[in-house]
């Protein structure tokens, strides 16, 4: 082996996920620094929040590995949770890698890169389940785990350097219901062989126990839906198939047809049936048809657990869905997590249907009726018994669960054990693990169909313009300079009480824009710009002193 700056490294570069949960994007790479070849393990988006308004998904900038795009063998995808595969159709054209996927994973990424355009472009590979592909210097392996989506799979990366097992997301289900169990049979003979690292999912490090079975899921929602008398909706994530699945069965069982409600519903429900899943199921009842069923023999699944604004859960609690209604006598189940930033928008949710009189169950009240997709602290310490690796490097987690997984780690026993921010380059093979460079790992917003940087200049003032309003002033000058009409003022989102009308504090500034024109020379009433600071500069200051508020001035200067 070369030595000094010709020497071989196996390195890990997490650019997403590290440090936070979801937007997962790993990087390996192997070879001296200056050839190294890379791949890539998954490509995932994360979401807007109320920090970020008009932003609905985040992407993770790929401005380090952009400039050594020559040098990708390959995107693997380990899953099709959007968390995982939701910016390769925004990313793929900076990359232009090949894609690797399973059957269920890549019907999913054909239908995300054809509505961008990409169709036929973006060439996807489509690796068997528990198959191997080689990229250069990586010999990779599909490791059959269990998860909350069809075809979850780890991947044993083997390298001259030594073996790393990747686990993408997991849990230990002995009963999965769709898909195959964790090939814990697998796992122990790449122990046997000797794993240099785990890359691991840290989402659940702080919950003891195990995370539960999706087949004691099933029996609990037959057994909820067989005492409920009216209609029922049920709202879940559509990437939770085999809760879909469950959904489904438990209605069936107890004489109701579904109803799918929400786009991703459809297009989840079309993936699974092209591996084959959903089996033995009845079609689905259309939107129009499920009005004719008797309210004891419907069941509507549907979209917005989270109560998103736009999906069909919010719809129907705000009357405006249009084929379907809930009220009295009638139920919704919550067979979901709450994702933390949603818990406001979901309260408001749950309220206005309660307000309905429609009776609502949650995992809260009724525990059986949703488990995790990920592993609790009894599954790690298996999987780690079964890898035995040398060095764990937790992911999938923000800063205090990587954190306390390095423990974790460390109490098991594990020799090494490190927890890279994104960013970090941690250099996992020759010698002990270190991180040994930091790179650039930022964040790209998607607003309005356009991705761009983190803190834009238009997201800046949406947030400005949120907490302080918005004022406008229209100024008419005639051929002299002298003011023709205006000025006039009006304001967005500035309050108002009885003893001082908004209108009276709007010609009182007015009356402040119009000293502010009388204070410019004659030349600087010439130039637009002069004027429009004038008369910003002004505004912002009265508006301050009326209200304790700096708002967004738009000054507009009319010529005549």
């Amino acid at each position: 082996m070369a030595k000094g700056k010709d020497q071989d490294e196996l390195v890990f570069l997490p650019l997403g996920g590290s440090n936070e949960i979801g937007m997962n994007f790993n990087l390996y790479g192997f070879g001296p620094p200056h050839a190294r070849k890379w791949i890539i393990v998954d490509l995932g988006v994360t979401f807007g929040d109320l920090t970020t308004p008009g932003v609905d998904l985040i992407l993770p900038d790929p401005a380090f590995i952009e400039d050594h795009a020559d040098d990708i063998l390959g995107i693997v995808l380990t899953h099709a949770h959007e968390d995982h595969i939701g910016a390769v159709a925004w990313l793929w054209p900076r990359l232009r890698a090949p894609l690797y996927a399973t059957p269920f994973t890549a019907f999913l990424l054909r239908e995300k890169l054809r509505e961008a355009g990409l169709d036929g472009e973006a060439p996807i590979t489509i690796v068997p389940l528990g198959g191997t592909l080689s990229l250069g210097p990586f010999d990779i392996e599909l490791i059959t785990l269990t998860h909350s989506i069809p075809e979850p799979n780890g991947l044993a990366i083997r390298t001259p350097l030594g073996v790393v097992l990747h686990t993408g997301d997991w849990k230990i289900d002995p009963d999965p219901l769709l898909g195959a169990p964790t090939d814990e049979a697998a796992i122990r003979r790449l122990g046997d062989d000797g794993v240099l690292a785990m890359v691991c999912d840290s989402t659940n490090v702080f919950v003891d126990g195990e995370s539960g079975s999706e087949a004691d899921v099933r029996d609990a929602l037959a057994k909820l839906i067989s005492g409920l008398k009216g209609k029922v909706a049920v709202g879940c994530f559509a990437s939770n198939v085999a809760r879909m699945d469950s959904v489904i069965r438990a209605a069936e069982a107890n004489g109701r047809r579904v109803c799918l409600l929400g786009r991703s519903m459809h297009r989840m429900a079309a993936a699974a049936r092209s591996v084959g899943l959903f089996s033995g199921l009845k079609d689905f009842v259309s939107e129009n048809e499920a009005g004719y069923f008797p309210p004891d023999g419907i069941l509507y699944l549907c979209t917005g657990s989270q109560g998103e604004p736009r999906a069909a859960l919010s719809r129907i609690s705000e009357g405006n869905h249009p084929h379907v209604t809930l009220g009295k006598g009638d139920a919704c189940i919550f067979s979901s997590r709450v994702i933390p930033g949603n818990e406001v928008a979901i309260r408001n949710l749950q309220n206005r249907m309660a307000d309905q009189g429609v009776r609502l169950y949650t995992d809260y009240d009724h525990p059986g009726i949703h488990v995790s997709g990920h592993p609790c602290r009894d599954e790690l310490a298996r999987m780690y018994s079964w890898a035995r690796p040398q060095i764990a490097v937790p992911t999938h987690g923000e800063r205090r669960h990587l954190l306390e997984h390095v423990a974790f780690a460390t109490d098991l026993q594990v020799p090494q054990a490190i927890a890279p921010r994104n960013g970090d380059m941690v250099r996992l093979a020759p010698g002990r693990a270190e991180i040994i460079d930091e790179t650039p790992a930022g964040r790209l917003f998607v607003d309005a169909n356009v991705v761009t940087v983190e803190h834009g200049e238009a997201l800046r003032e949406r947030r400005h313009a949120a907490h302080n309003g918005v004022i406008t002033v229209a100024v008419a000058l005639d051929g002299r300079g002298k003011i023709a009409s205006g000025p006039q003022v009006r304001a967005i989102g500035m309050p108002a009480d009885e003893d001082y009308p908004l209108d009276e504090a709007l010609d009182d500034l007015a009356e402040e824009a119009e000293r502010a024109m009388g204070r410019l020379s004659g030349a600087d009433r010439e130039v637009d710009g002069q004027v429009e600071s004038a008369l910003a500069r002004a505004l912002k200051k009265a508006a301050q002193r009326v209200w304790g508020r700096r708002p967004v001035v738009e000054v507009t200067v009319l010529r005549l």
